[in-house]
Order: C-alpha cells, then sequence, then structure tokens
C-alpha cells in the first residue's frame, strides 16, 4: 500500500522514468551481469578444453617421438657385436681405430633416424680410446646421478636432461645400463632426442606448454628463453612442481590461471615425463572483456538516451495534462461556455475532444431538464393510462380460461369424456404457456407440458400419432428453459405428421453423458429434402434480424440454447425424405441442477 501510494503522489515525468529504468534499465543490466559471467565461463571452458586437448596430442606426439629412442636402444643393448667392441682387450690403437671403423651400426641409426640425434656407450676399457660413440666414464661421468640410476636399474630406461661432452649442449637423453660381458661389467648407453623435432611438437601450440622430467628440468618449451631450467625456478606453486596429471586453479605472477599437466611413461622405463600446459584468465578473457566493455558503453548510451527521451516526453504529456485540469477546474466552478483546443491524435488529444464533447452534451442535458420538468405531470398521466390497460388485458386470460372450464364440465355432463379430457390439456397447455416467465424450471415441468401437448395432439390424429417420452430418473429435477423441447415436438408434427397419411412416431430422449445433458426430439415422418434442410439450417445459422418467421418456434429455441449455453449447444437438425427427422441439442455442465 505505501508503495502505491508513493507512485501516486509521484509526478508523471518521475514516475515515467522510474518505471522506464525499473522495467528496462534493471532487467538489461541484470542479464547483461548473467550473460557476461556466462561469456567468461565459456571462454574459459572452451580455453580449458583446447589445453586438455593440446596437452594430449602433445604427450601423444612426444610419446610417438621417443619411442623411437626405445626401440633403437633396446636393439643396441642386445647387440652382441656392439659389446664385444666395447669390452674386448686391444693389444693397440690400430685394433681399436679398426674395431670402430668395423662397426657402423651406431653411425647407421642416426642417419636413418631423425628422432635421434646422438649415441654414446659408456664402458669402462682401459685398452680403448675415446671416439664419441665408445666413451671411457671418468669420475665425473661414473659420479652423476643420472649414470648411478642407470646402473641402480638395471636394463630399464630412464630420461633425463644430460649434458652432451661433445657440443656442450643439454639434451632430453635416453639412459639405459646394460650388460658387457659374463662378468657382469656394466656399461650404460645414453641416446640423446631431437631437440628440433621435439621443440617443433611444441611450436604450434597458443599456450605456454612446457615438457619436464622426474627432476622438474624442463626438457622442452615454446618459449625457448625456458629451456634447461628448472621449474622450481619459474613457477613455484606446488601443484605444477609436484601433482601429477590433472588441472589446478593457480595464480602466477598475481594473475588467476589454470594449469593442465598429463604424464608421459614411456614402456620399460623407470621414470617418464610430464606435459604442462599453462594459460591466464585474464589473458584468455581480454577479448570477451573488450567486447562487454564495447557493449556495455552502446548499452549505456543508448539508455541516457531512452531516459532523456522519456522524460522529454513525460514532460509534454504533463503540460497537456495540465491544461485538461484547468478546464476541468473551469467547468466544476460552472462555466459550461469553455472550449479546450489540444493538438494531437493520441489519447490526451482524443481525452481533449471528448471532454469537449461532453461539456457540450451536460450543457444540453441541463436544458433538456428544465423541458423535462414541464413535461413531468404528462408522463405520470400516461404511466397510469398505461397500468390501467395492463390490469385491463389481465382480464382476457381469465375469461378465456373460465369459458373453457364451462366447456369442459359442459363436455363432461353430457358423457363426452374425451372432449372434456381434450379441452382440459388445452386449458393446462395454455395457462403453463401463459404462466412461463424467464426463470428455469425442472426439466419434469418442462416434460409435463410436452406430455400434455402430446395428449392432446394425439385426440386430434387418434392412432396416427404414437409417442415416447425417455428420461434418466436422475435428471427430472434439472433446471432448463421453459418451452425448450415444445417447440421441438410442434415442429415433428407440423412438418413430420401433417405431410404422412400413415402417422408417425415422436420420441423424446433425455440423456445423461459425459460432458452434460443431450436432448434428442425424433419422428419418421415425412422429413425434409435435402433443398429444405439446407435452408433450415441456413435460417438457424443467420444473425437474428435475417431470421425467417416461418421458423419462428426453432429460431427461438435456437437464440436461446446459444444465448444461455454457447454455440455448442445450438439445435443440430438431421432429416431424410420419408425417414423422418432428429433435432438434438446440448446442455452443458456436470451438475444437473445448474
Amino acid at each position: 500500500m505505501f508503495f502505491i501510494r508513493m507512485m501516486n503522489d509521484m509526478k508523471l515525468r518521475k514516475k515515467m522514468t522510474l518505471t522506464f529504468i525499473s522495467v528496462a534499465v534493471l532487467p538489461l543490466l541484470l542479464c547483461g551481469l548473467f550473460l557476461t559471467g556466462r561469456l567468461r565461463e565459456i571462454v574459459i571452458k572452451n580455453a580449458f578444453m583446447q589445453a586438455s586437448n593440446n596437452v594430449e596430442r602433445v604427450r601423444n606426439r612426444t610419446g610417438e617421438l621417443i619411442k623411437v629412442p626405445l626401440d633403437i636402444s633396446y636393439r643396441l643393448t642386445n647387440d652382441s657385436r656392439m659389446k664385444m667392441v666395447a669390452s674386448q682387450k686391444y693389444n693397440s690403437y690400430l685394433e681399436v681405430i679398426q674395431a670402430y671403423r668395423g662397426y657402423t651400426d651406431i653411425r647407421d641409426y642416426l642417419q636413418l633416424y631423425k628422432e635421434i640425434s646422438g649415441i654414446r656407450v659408456y664402458v669402462a676399457n682401459p685398452g680403448a680410446l675415446n671416439n664419441w660413440e665408445f666413451i671411457q666414464p671418468d669420475d665425473t661421468i661414473t659420479t652423476a646421478d643420472w649414470y648411478k640410476e642407470a646402473i641402480d636399474q638395471k636394463g630399464l630406461a630412464g630420461w633425463d636432461l644430460i649434458k652432451d661432452e661433445r657440443d656442450g649442449s643439454d639434451y632430453l637423453s635416453l639412459i639405459r645400463s646394460f650388460s658387457v660381458d659374463s662378468l657382469e661389467r656394466k656399461g650404460v648407453l645414453v641416446m640423446n632426442v631431437n631437440k628440433r623435432q621435439l621443440n617443433s611438437i611444441l611450436e604450434q601450440e597458443s599456450f605456454p606448454t612446457l615438457i619436464v622430467d622426474n627432476r622438474n628440468q624442463i626438457v622442452a618449451s615454446n618459449e625457448v628463453k625456458l629451456f634447461g631450467k628448472n621449474l622450481s625456478e619459474i613457477h613455484a606453486d606446488e601443484n605444477i612442481l609436484f601433482n601429477q596429471e590433472g588441472s589446478y586453479n593457480t595464480f602466477i605472477n598475481g594473475k588467476a590461471s589454470k594449469v593442465v599437466i598429463a604424464n608421459l611413461i614411456p614402456q620399460n622405463s623407470w621414470n617418464g615425463l610430464r606435459v604442462i600446459s599453462i594459460f591466464s584468465v585474464s589473458e584468455i578473457t581480454r577479448d570477451a572483456n573488450q567486447v562487454i566493455w564495447l557493449g556495455g558503453i552502446v548499452i549505456t548510451a543508448s539508455l541516457m538516451f531512452a531516459v532523456l527521451l522519456i522524460y522529454a516526453s513525460a514532460s509534454l504529456l504533463s503540460r497537456r495534462l495540465l491544461r485538461l485540469s484547468k478546464h476541468m477546474t473551469k467547468v466544476g466552478a460552472g462555466s459550461w461556455e469553455t472550449f479546450l483546443h489540444i493538438d494531437g491524435k493520441d489519447e490526451v488529444g482524443i481525452l481533449s475532444r471528448q471532454f469537449n464533447a461532453l461539456v457540450s452534451s451536460v450543457n444540453n442535458l441541463v436544458q433538456e431538464v428544465q423541458e423535462t420538468n414541464r413535461q413531468k405531470n404528462l408522463v405520470e398521466q400516461r404511466q397510469n393510462e398505461i397500468k390501467f390497460k395492463m390490469l385491463a388485458s389481465q382480464i382476457n386470460p381469465h375469461f378465456l380460461f373460465n369459458s373453457l372450464e364451462s366447456i369442459r364440465m359442459e363436455a363432461h355432463i353430457r358423457k363426452q369424456d374425451d372432449i372434456a379430457e381434450a379441452v382440459w390439456q388445452l386449458s393446462t397447455l395454455l395457462r403453463s404457456s401463459l404462466e412461463a416467465g424467464n426463470d428455469k424450471i425442472p426439466l419434469r415441468k418442462e416434460l409435463e407440458r410436452v406430455s400434455c401437448y402430446l395428449d392432446l395432439q394425439k385426440f386430434r390424429y387418434e392412432d396416427r400419432l404414437n409417442y415416447r417420452l425417455t428420461v434418466d430418473p436422475n435428471l427430472e429435477e434439472m433446471l432448463v428453459p421453459p418451452l425448450i423441447i415444445q417447440p421441438l415436438v410442434e415442429n415433428s408434427i407440423v412438418h413430420g405428421l401433417d405431410n404422412r397419411a400413415e402417422g408417425a412416431v415422436i420420441e423424446v430422449k433425455v440423456k445423461e453423458i459425459l460432458e452434460g445433458v443431450r436432448v434428442m426430439v425424433r419422428d419418421n415422418g415425412a422429413g425434409f429434402t435435402a433443398d429444405r434442410l439446407a435452408l433450415v439450417r441456413e435460417e438457424l445459422a443467420a444473425s437474428l434480424h435475417e431470421q425467417e418467421v416461418q421458423r419462428i418456434g426453432l429460431r427461438n429455441v435456437n437464440d436461446r440454447l446459444v444465448l444461455l449455453y454457447g454455440a455448442s449447444s445450438a439445435l443440430k437438425i438431421e432429416s431424410e425424405p420419408g425417414k423422418g427427422t432428429c433435432i438434438q441439442f446440448f446442455i452443458p455442465g456436470g451438475n444437473p441442477n445448474d
């Protein structure tokens, strides 16, 4: 109530502006916030799916790449010729050179497979030489973690970032120990993965993507400056340093970011690699934010323009309404000669013209009241005359009923009981017809009237007329309009029996159905021809002023049914020449007494 009173007390300009803000601005703002949030979610979700797909692709391609050195290492560590070259005792350097020159498998592998860029075999053999394929390990090599791990793992492959002594560069390398001879002496095979091939896998990725070993050393990256660094030097987040496969939320350089990690554990390896993809939420949503800001600016400008337009329109409307209010005040003071002129064809303009017409009409009515007062006595005199005529008209029905009763008594005295019965039925029928008003009556009374009418007609037609009345017992007290069935029965006799020498049977049936009550009047009389039936249906469907006088009974029943119950209750007529006529109508409703 307080809100309604406050709105009613508010000026029109403020009210329209507030209404516009409430109806347009606030929903638009809420929708904008919701859609903005949804857009950010969709962008982040798509970026996450892209990063996951990228990581999976990098893992698969990297797995295919390192599968080659795995296969070659298996072949080399089981190659007896290689073991013999690396471990046999040489008497001179010439024998060493000849042995190295005769074993070309390592060089052949390097030429055939681009996935590897170097192969080194570390075997302790005092009589051998270093030729960058077969290398005598010194203390620096034998004390290195990767060397000791390879020896400890007894033939399993390992992956580590190892510096190649030949060029001083770091490579992702496969390391694997093998038995040199029956004395269980050990050697270590080191195979460099082609750095260019590995980096080409990552160059296609749109997000920063890394491949790190189990020591968190970056063995490959699509950002060249990160290669060879330890992951802890760049990202200290534990989710990145220690977590295995999965996705994580983190903060990098103060920015909310997402990390996707996938494990790559090659076959027969004691350790593996991790593929890590990182993207910043702010960078992913930057383009979306620009679109949102641009949309916000456009919407804000549009709303400001709309508010100004609403305010201007409300000001113009309020000024015109104030002029109308001033003229209404003049009229209230008794100035009937006032005239209001407001331009426009809108509601205010129409209201002003209606106001002028109203003032003119009231002025004319004031003048007519004076003339009406002068004629008041004459009108009262005429009303008294009408009342007298109405009282006089009531004598005629009484005279008619008294006369019919006298005739019935005379027939009864003369032992003409059939004539007396017919006169009594006629008197009853006329009395019920004259007493019929607009109120509904029980179906029982309407059927009594129908029965009386049929008995009267049977007196005329004798055996040529037979009838049956069938009604569900629970429908006898149902309220129906008066004279709603009798005209249909009369129509059956007039149009069915008069033109049929052998007589007819008339059946009246009232039955309760699911949707309401169905009333049917059927005869086996002469029936209608197709043209005549079409004419009758057309007359019933016509508007009231188009009705034919010849069908006044049917038309009256049809119109009352349609007005009371709707078009679904209109009369439905079916007829064929020589087979009779069936007229039905429907009274809707579940309660028969409604």
